[in-house]
C-alpha cells in the first residue's frame, strides 16, 4: 500500500486532472517515447486515485517490460513507475500464449518470468491469468505458479465470463481477511456477466465464492455496481473480508462503455483511432493525449472517479501494452 505522499505541487496537479504540460512531450525532430507516456498515464491514475482514496491499489495487466527502463528484464528499475502500482498482471504464462488450453513455450514463458520474478523482488505481487480447461493443465497451472510466489487463477475460458467448475474451491482458500494484495492467495478473473440474467444472480454468484481478490467489471451490463454492491461483494462466504478490484481499459476506448458518444464514430476526437480488429468495439486511442486522459480520471465523471465511488479497492489496468502498437506503425 502507498500512504498519503503528495507534495503541494502534485497535489495542484492530480485534483485538476492532469497538468497540460507532459514532460515526455517530444520537442521539434524528437519521436515520442510510448513506453514512457504509459509510465506516467499510470503514475497520473494512481496519484489522482491516491488524492481520494489512499492505499487504493493500482495493478496494471501485461506490459511487464514497463518496469525497466530499456524493456530488459536485468535493466535499471523504473523506480517512480514501480513506486505507482501494487501489482502487476501478465496473462497466458503458463497456458494459452498461442493457443487456449496448451502449454506457453518455454522462450516465451521465461521472458516473461524475467520480468514477473523482478517485480517480486521488488515488492510488486505477481497475478497471472493462464488459460486452461484440462483438469491435469489447471492443476498444473496452479502448482507451477504458486512455486514461483505469484498468485494465480486458471481461466477455462478466454471470455472471462464464468466461475470455473474446477476447482470445486479456490487454490489455497482460506478464512483469513485479505486487505492487502500480497494477502491474496487466489483470484478470480470475471469481466463479462451476460450469462447473468440480473444483477442479483451475479451478485449472488460471486458472493458464493471463497476467492481472496475478485478482478470484476466495475458495471453489470451497463449499469455501474453500488458501494453497498461491492460492500456485499467483498465479504467471502465463508468468512473473512476480500479485496474488490475493478477492471478499466486505459489503451483503448471501448464503444459500450458510458463515457462513448455516438458522434465519434463520424466525428472522432483528435486521440481516437482505428478500431481493433482483433477485438470489435475497441479503439486504439492516443492514451498520452489529456482529452482521452481526462476519459480516464481527474474528475467527477471519469472512470476512475466512479469506481472509487463506488467502494472498489482499487483498478486493474488493462491494455498497458498499447505502446507496442505505436512502436510498430
Amino acid at each position: 500500500m502507498h500512504g498519503i505522499k503528495l507534495c503541494f505541487a502534485v497535489l495542484l496537479v492530480v485534483m485538476t486532472g492532469c497538468s497540460d504540460k507532459n514532460p515526455n512531450e517530444p520537442g521539434p525532430g524528437q519521436s515520442r517515447d510510448y513506453r514512457e507516456d504509459m509510465r506516467i498515464f499510470v503514475r497520473k491514475v494512481n496519484s489522482y486515485a491516491d488524492s481520494l482514496s489512499p492505499g487504493f491499489i493500482v495493478v496494471p495487466q501485461n506490459g511487464n517490460e514497463l518496469i525497466t527502463s530499456n524493456g530488459e528484464a536485468t535493466g535499471p528499475l523504473e523506480t517512480e513507475y514501480i513506486s505507482a502500482i501494487e501489482g502487476m498482471g501478465r496473462e497466458d504464462l503458463f497456458y494459452g500464449f498461442n493457443q487456449d488450453d496448451v502449454p506457453t513455450p518455454a522462450a516465451e514463458r521465461n521472458y516473461m518470468t524475467g520480468f514477473l520474478d523482478r517485480a517480486e523482488t521488488n515488492g510488486i505481487e505477481v497475478l497471472v491469468t493462464d488459460y486452461c480447461s484440462t483438469r491435469i493443465f489447471v492443476d498444473s497451472s496452479y502448482q507451477m505458479n504458486f512455486q514461483r510466489d505469484y498468485i494465480s487463477f486458471a481461466a477455462d475460458r478466454r471470455e472471462l465470463n464464468d466461475i470455473p467448475s474446477y476447482p470445486a474451491n479456490p487454490y489455497r482458500a482460506n478464512l483469513f481477511d485479505v486487505t492487502d494484495l500480497c494477502d491474496a492467495q487466489n483470484f478470480l478473473y470475471l469481466l463479462n456477466s451476460e450469462q447473468y440474467i440480473s444483477k442479483n444472480q451475479y451478485i449472488n454468484a460471486l458472493s458464493s465464492t471463497d476467492f481472496d481478490l475478485l478482478i470484476i467489471d466495475a458495471f453489470f451490463q451497463g449499469t455501474l455496481l453500488t458501494n453497498a454492491d461491492v460492500q456485499t461483494l467483498g465479504n467471502k462466504v465463508s468468512g473473512g473480508r476480500r479485496l474488490v478490484l475493478a477492471y478499466m481499459s486505459i489503451g483503448e476506448a471501448e464503444n459500450y462503455r458510458y463515457y462513448w458518444k455516438s458522434e465519434w464514430i463520424t466525428d472522432p476526437p483528435s486521440w481516437l483511432g482505428e478500431e481493433n480488429p482483433d477485438w470489435p468495439g475497441n479503439f486504439r486511442v492516443e492514451y498520452w493525449d489529456p482529452g482521452w486522459q481526462s476519459v480516464i480520471f481527474g474528475n467527477d465523471s471519469s472512470y476512475t472517479k466512479k469506481i472509487i465511488d463506488a467502494g472498489f479497492d482499487g483498478v486493474y489496468l488493462d491494455i498497458i501494452d498499447a505502446f507496442e502498437y505505436y512502436e510498430d506503425n
